[in-house]
């Protein structure tokens, strides 16, 4: 069963923390890492992109020259491909890149990212996070304090708006909601940063 140090927010150890074998102790499965990250960067997308075919662009009404006794090659429309300012062949149009995953698979890509923030030594569990006011200088004091050089993702519950708003403006720092943590953002920011009390509600969710 795995185990890593519990820290308060003075940035001292003050004893350890034993985690669920289940959730932080699984295999790394990088084939469900690698699938469920593209699947979380593709529904990202917007979809927007757009080019306008022959029939979209202005003009082209009128056959340029006729068919035949020019010595030119035959043209039906100045707005074909072919032409400048001519419409676009096969071109991007709006869509829809979302696909869904089956959820036992982001389940075990979850699990997975949890691991491998464990084994590398990137997970910082503190007993408690709790700010007075919403002041960036606090929250740059405590994390000063945990010898955060880096960009950390800091997991809390739902109610803690003053860390929230206290971690907002730091470059490189991120908050989430026990419930909205995702593959991506786990393995994209170098420190994984949790509280002893949103273990537990991980631990049960997932488990």
């Amino acid at each position: 069963m795995p185990k890593v140090d519990l820290y308060n927010m003075k940035g001292e150890v003050i004893g350890d923390v034993q985690l669920s074998e289940n959730v932080f102790g699984t295999e790394i499965n990088e084939l469900a890492l690698h699938t469920v990250v593209v699947n979380q960067l593709a529904n990202r997308r917007q979809g927007t992109q757009s080019t306008k075919t022959k029939s979209e662009v202005r003009g082209g009404g009128k056959k340029p020259w006729r068919q035949k006794g020019t010595g030119r090659a035959r043209q039906g429309s100045i707005r074909s491909a072919q032409w400048i300012k001519g419409g676009i062949v096969l071109g991007p149009k709006p869509r829809s890149y979302k696909y869904t995953l089956p959820k036992k698979l982001k389940r075990i890509a979850l699990k997975s990212a949890l691991t491998s923030k464990v084994s590398a030594n990137e997970m910082l569990v503190l007993d408690a996070l709790a700010l007075d006011a919403i002041k960036t200088k606090s929250m740059v004091g405590v994390l000063n304090n945990l010898k955060i050089d880096s960009t950390a993702l800091i997991v809390i519950d739902s109610s803690n708006e003053n860390v929230i708003k206290s971690a907002k403006n730091i470059p490189g720092v991120k908050t989430a909601f026990v419930n909205t943590i995702n593959v991506f953002d786990i393995l994209k920011y170098d420190k994984f940063i949790i509280t002893k009390d949103v273990v537990e509600k991980v631990e049960e969710v997932y488990a």
